[in-house]
């Protein structure tokens, strides 16, 4: 049905391209390209033993649209599924509009220079796709994507008004680690160490670092410390649905990483300007001035996610808590959530449950896509398409949901 083209060799990749080659009757024809392509040719071994598949791989940098429009152009995909960094999303954008070809990410673009994030970026694509006859998918991930879907379910089925929404993210896992990130941790700690955002009574309210926080109990878990977070899906839902007055994002961290965190930023090693320091000289003739970003330099000693899985254990606990008017006119809430396994998605495909709560949806996406039930011109976040059909192969594909009605919400 339909030919794919993967960008990224990560975890999130890697766990899209297992849920892919599971799904063979809508991914026809599949490539894995990234930077590294031995990183490629590692997964796509591991893919065709399995599935008896033939995934093709491919380099490519992701930073340059003139390497990104030669391989669109030779490869011809109807999807470019990009799993890289956000920091590349405005460059395989604008190769995806140079040939032709469709577009779905998990994350929205951030620069390089500044840990800031926000839609406008990509959002200022829209009448160029429009015109193109081109479809971008924005933030299908979990939150952004699973979280926002919810939220277009809610609405769909039990509000006339939806007032308050928060979306409540847990990992209550151990990786036995001292010290790592679920995910790339250069965008890891540049998103948690920026100031707090949330939407209330039509205006943004900035709080300081992990100013506001509370424990909130999470289904088959328990009590966790949460913690008001900026985060990305807020800045669209707000909009699509014009009935909420406040909306959040909080995620819990346990005490040991916040210690780590703030050692982190206190000696500097968070920073991402650029630094000199002198280094040794190859040839051993002396020292030279040497520049590197701090992050980035953390990022090369801090475990990597990708092999965190065999060791970790506990679960995931992601949702969206919301209050607001019923249909049949009387106030109700309602929480609905997925708790995912880290032991069971690395059982599956190698990777733990950050990477695979991730990974999942983004392959939903483009089946919604590849089946012709989300395609539509233009630049769209996943809330502007039916989240019906979504919602049902969530429960297929590895990560079913559940609903509390008119629980006590604890927010």
């Amino acid at each position: 049905m339909g030919k794919i083209l993967i960008i990224g060799a990560g975890g999130v990749a890697t766990v899209a391209a297992h849920k892919v080659c599971q799904n063979k009757d809508v991914f026809t024809e599949v490539m894995i390209a990234s930077r590294t392509k031995s990183k490629c040719d590692a997964l796509a071994d591991v893919l065709n033993k399995k599935y008896g598949t033939d995934v093709a791989t491919a380099q490519v940098d992701a930073d340059s649209v003139e390497e990104l429009v030669a391989l669109l152009s030779s490869y011809k995909p109807e999807l470019v599924m990009n799993l890289a960094l956000p920091y590349q999303d405005l460059t395989i954008m604008e190769a995806c509009l140079q040939t032709g070809c469709n577009y779905l990410d998990t994350a929205n673009y951030e620069p390089k220079d500044e840990a800031h994030f926000e839609y406008s970026w990509q959002w200022a694509y829209r009448e160029r796709f429009e015109k193109a006859g081109l479809c971008a998918i924005l933030g299908c991930g979990f939150d952004p994507g699973v979280t926002s879907i919810y939220t277009a379910y809610a609405a769909k089925h039990y509000f006339s008004e939806m007032h308050y929404l928060d979306i409540v993210d847990c990992n209550a896992g151990n990786h036995h680690k001292a010290f790592a990130t679920n995910f790339n941790p250069e965008i890891n700690i540049r998103e948690i160490t920026q100031k707090g955002l949330y939407y209330e009574n039509g205006k943004y309210i900035e709080t300081e670092p992990m100013e506001i926080h509370m424990p909130l109990t999470y289904p088959g878990i328990g009590p966790k410390e949460s913690y008001l977070l900026h985060h990305e899906e807020i800045e669209s839902l707000v909009i699509n649905f014009p009935t909420i007055k406040r909306a959040r994002f909080w995620m819990t961290f346990g005490q040991q990483y916040l210690n780590y965190l703030d050692v982190i930023q206190n000696i500097g090693m968070a920073r991402i300007d650029e630094v000199e320091y002198k280094a040794p000289k190859a040839d051993g003739t002396g020292d030279e001035v040497v520049r590197i970003v701090p992050l980035q330099f953390l990022k090369a000693v801090l475990p990597n996610p990708q092999d965190l899985g065999s060791n970790y254990d506990g679960e995931t606990s992601i949702g969206c808590r919301i209050r607001g008017i019923g249909n049949d006119g009387a106030e109700r809430t309602y929480y609905v959530y997925n708790n995912c396994s880290h032991q069971a998605a690395y059982e599956e495909t190698g990777m733990q449950g950050v990477s695979y709560t991730t990974g999942v949806p983004a392959m939903i996406g483009a089946m919604m896509f590849l089946k012709g039930i989300w395609s539509k011109p233009g630049v769209h976040n996943v809330e502007e398409f039916d989240p019906d059909p979504f919602m049902d192969e969530l429960n297929r594909q590895g990560l079913p949901w559940h609903e509390i009605h008119n629980g006590n919400l604890e927010l």
